[in-house]
């Protein structure tokens, strides 16, 4: 009788701890459940924080200004990502009538804090821009980027004459196309494009003068990290560039990025040759902007030595 109740007795103990070992390993698997759950669920909450957003800054213009290289400078910064493509959705209709959702949808994956920069030179000279991308934040920084407009209109033309000989195409010598009769002919497009203080005026009766920010394609040229620091303040971002971001390259003969050991240079379009003009003809062009280029220094409060 008592080796039996002694058996029952030891019987019991081993099931109780078992049971003890049961209840531990599942109270273990319910923390590991919870910790697990937890990961994933901020995983996913950072996941679902990186969206595609509207643009906080755009630059505007102007073409064969130095838009990709200020575009490319600023994506230097860790809290800047740019849309790689030049989207044109303000001055083009087609794009225009696929609406916000489109146009965000061109835009990249951004963290909550990080600024969306997008740069379509072509916004600048055209007249329907201003009151559209006010509709789409009024509150958006803008950035135009200008160089001498002489230099910028020859830049213009060796751009669209490069592309027609590419395609076997002809193309007029810019002088013809510059001049009629001997004088300058005002309705050719390219010079149209540098009649700054005209299309700066249409984006001043949309925006206030203090959120369209001017840099100085030459100067970003000659010396990147000044137009740099000053594009960081006015875009209202810590400062993180710095001039050993830039390094001059000899062979292309313009500044080229480096960022975490890696360099970058701007394609091969840039810097390309100018088309040849005559003295005599470049001349006629720098009188002919000295006017519209004194409005257009006036309107932006500043000076700029161009020719």
């Amino acid at each position: 009788m008592l080796w039996t109740v002694l058996l029952a007795l030891l019987v019991l103990l081993l099931l109780q701890t078992q049971l003890s070992v049961c209840l531990r390993e599942l109270r273990t698997g319910s923390s590991s459940s919870t910790a697990y759950s937890s990961s994933s669920s901020s995983s996913s909450a950072s996941y679902n924080a990186t969206q595609q957003r509207l643009p906080g800054a755009i630059i505007i213009g102007v073409r064969k200004g130095g838009t990709r290289a200020l575009l490319e400078m600023l994506n230097l910064h860790p809290d800047v990502e740019v849309a790689k493509a030049e989207v044109h959705y303000f001055n083009v209709e087609e794009h225009y009538r696929r609406g916000l959702a489109w146009y965000r949808a061109q835009m990249p994956f951004t963290l909550p804090g990080q600024l969306t920069v997008e740069k379509t030179p072509g916004y600048f000279a055209a007249p329907q821009v201003p009151a559209r991308v006010w509709d789409m934040n009024p509150a958006v920084r803008l950035l135009l980027i200008v160089r001498d407009p002489a230099e910028r209109l020859v830049s213009d033309y060796t751009q669209v004459l490069h592309n027609r000989l590419s395609r076997h195409k002809p193309y007029q010598p810019l002088e013809e196309l510059l001049l009629h009769k001997g004088h300058i002919d005002p309705g050719y497009k390219a010079l149209q494009r540098s009649l700054y203080h005209q299309h700066l005026a249409r984006w001043l009766e949309v925006f206030p003068r203090e959120q369209i920010h001017v840099v100085d394609g030459d100067a970003l040229i000659r010396d990147p990290f000044p137009e740099l620091r000053k594009a960081e303040r006015f875009l209202d971002l810590p400062p993180r560039i710095s001039p050993n971001n830039f390094y001059y390259n000899t062979t292309k003969g313009f500044y080229c990025l480096l960022s975490s050991g890696h360099d970058k240079c701007l394609d091969e379009s840039k810097g390309r040759p100018h088309a040849p003009l005559s003295t005599q003809a470049f001349k006629k062009l720098c009188r002919y902007f000295r006017k519209p280029n004194k409005l257009f220094f006036e309107m932006v409060g500043r000076l700029f030595s161009w020719c």
